[in-house]
């Protein structure tokens, strides 16, 4: 009998539901010819390249770097980028700064292209985050983003090596976890 109620009060919940979201206005025939790109817009987040924001970015300047245009980020946050990588990083010493990456950048020119937070994109070179010969020129689902940000922030001039932090230009994460497809949307479906 307790059951019966049950799926009574249950019917009743559904059909008032449905009953009131019913409406007389099926005629929905009109629809919007053009996108209207009007109101005001504003950028709240700026993550071109993963990693990026979160490490170099201090806290009491993450709302000032996620809206700043990126032609004026450079300028803006460069130099506070390149005392957190000198503070990081062993491969970047402050009294030498003729210190270079993997990609031969000193210090202030690294932070120089990581203050602008924008993926670049090559129209003539292969797309890669960074390949051993191609830098920066787009970026596909396979590239190890996080291990090439390692190896150029810890990797010094080699790329491969850091006496003092060997194990820093690795997150020793070989591949995704499942397979990319092959076609459109090409990210694997959840699991």
């Amino acid at each position: 009998m307790k059951f019966n109620t049950i799926k009574l009060l249950s019917l009743a919940i559904a059909v008032s539901l449905v009953a009131v979201n019913c409406s007389d206005d099926d005629d929905n025939t009109t629809a919007p010819t053009e996108i209207n790109f009007s109101g005001t817009y504003m950028q709240e987040d700026q993550m071109g390249r993963p990693a990026i924001n979160t490490v170099f970015v201090n806290d009491g300047m993450k709302d000032t770097f996620n809206t700043t245009v990126p032609s004026e980020m450079g300028a803006a946050f460069q130099a506070a980028f390149q005392a957190k990588l000198e503070a990081l990083s062993p491969a970047y010493d402050p009294a030498s700064p003729e210190d270079a990456n993997a990609l031969g950048f000193t210090a202030e020119q690294f932070t120089g292209v990581l203050a602008t937070d924008v993926l670049t994109v090559s129209l003539d070179a292969p797309t890669t985050f960074f390949d051993g010969t191609n830098i920066l020129t787009g970026r596909n689902l396979t590239d190890d983003v996080i291990d090439v940000e390692l190896i150029l922030i810890f990797g010094g001039e080699d790329g491969l090596t850091n006496p003092e932090y060997p194990g820093l230009t690795s997150d020793n994460v070989a591949a995704n976890d499942k397979t990319f497809l092959t076609s459109f949307p090409y990210l694997a479906s959840p699991w």
